[in-house]
């Protein structure tokens, strides 16, 4: 990945707040979607999140570990197709503990029910509209006046 796209998707991620939609495949097939508390904001091409060690979304990833995970913040968007893998690194748990994920799991990051979900990131799409919501408007409004597709900011496809 290019270091400029690579800046991009990871100021994307950054600015889009702390929540995720994870998108896990069931064995059969379905596609569920889950917010998810991202764990580490500085984005170099791997996303973590704590999950219970017996839960659908793991039992989902033991059987098809493709992901996605979309962040947005209104007039941002990020979407991450990677590989999602089950890490047991206590070091690392204890690293990413943090008050919110203390509230899922009271017992603390040694509890052996508590895992980590690596998301390695393979590829990203971003949408983003620089100026937000204002530019947008004026994109919208411009459209409607001159007949012309709303050209609504920036989308590129990378790989990661």
């Amino acid at each position: 990945m290019a270091d400029d796209d690579a800046r991009t998707v990871s100021e994307l991620i950054k600015s889009s707040g702390r929540i995720g939609m994870l998108t896990t495949t069931a064995p059969d097939g379905t596609l569920t979607s889950r917010p998810m508390a991202l764990q580490e904001v500085e984005f170099d091409g791997d996303l973590w999140f704590f999950a219970e060690r017996v839960s659908r979304k793991v039992a989902h990833l033991a059987a098809h570990p493709g992901v996605n995970v979309t962040v947005g913040s209104g007039t941002t968007w990020v979407s991450l197709a990677g590989t999602a893998t089950l890490e047991d690194d206590p070091a690392k748990k204890k690293e990413l503990w943090n008050a919110g994920v203390e509230a899922w799991f009271p017992n603390g990051a040694d509890e052996p029910g508590v895992a980590l979900i690596k998301v390695t990131g393979e590829s990203a799409e971003y949408w983003d509209t620089p100026g937000g919501r204002v530019a947008s408007l004026l994109s919208f409004a411009k459209a409607k006046v001159t007949g012309k597709p709303y050209e609504g900011g920036e989308n590129e496809t990378v790989q990661l």
